[in-house]
């Protein structure tokens, strides 16, 4: 599946998350054969639950329904806003093969912008990146929500 396609679910998915106050971010896990295991947003307002960023969320779903546990070996991760350092760790130990992301995100970007957890030569696992795939549309997306709070 082209990076593009990937990230128009992604945002698919992010438009869901205003509806319960949690910022618009929005991810999917698709396996090697291009077939979507999961979509999520971000529910952290809507679970009080830190941790339940779109990323993470989609990753949980999807080795819930892959065949190899909890690798995702061969699955791709796209999400609307680059990952922060929690989403970076996890995809890379989730054995994610591909990461693309629309927005790049300066304050808390683990994959290139702050941070480059994913690219880090000392972990087990690199994963191919992809970044800047409609960035614009991502970045709308999330000044249109603080816009409006």
């Amino acid at each position: 599946m082209r990076s593009a396609d990937l990230v128009r679910l992604a945002l698919d998915a992010a438009r869901k998350a205003p509806l319960t106050g949690d910022v618009p971010i929005g991810a999917v896990v698709v396996d090697a054969d291009g077939r979507v295991l999961s979509s999520a947003c971000n529910a952290r307002e809507a679970t009080g639950d830190p941790t339940a960023h779109a990323e993470v969320l989609a990753l949980r779903a999807a080795a819930a329904l892959h065949g190899d546990g909890w690798r995702l070996t061969g699955c791709t991760l796209a999400v609307t806003v680059e990952p922060c350092t929690m989403c970076a760790g996890a995809l890379v130990l989730a054995r994610v093969s591909r990461v693309v992301f629309g927005a790049w995100e300066p304050k808390t970007g683990a994959v290139g912008s702050l941070w480059d957890v994913v690219r880090d030569r000392r972990l087990p696992h690199r994963p191919e990146v992809e970044g800047g795939v409609l960035a614009e549309e991502c970045a709308a997306l999330l000044i249109d929500f603080f816009d409006v709070i």
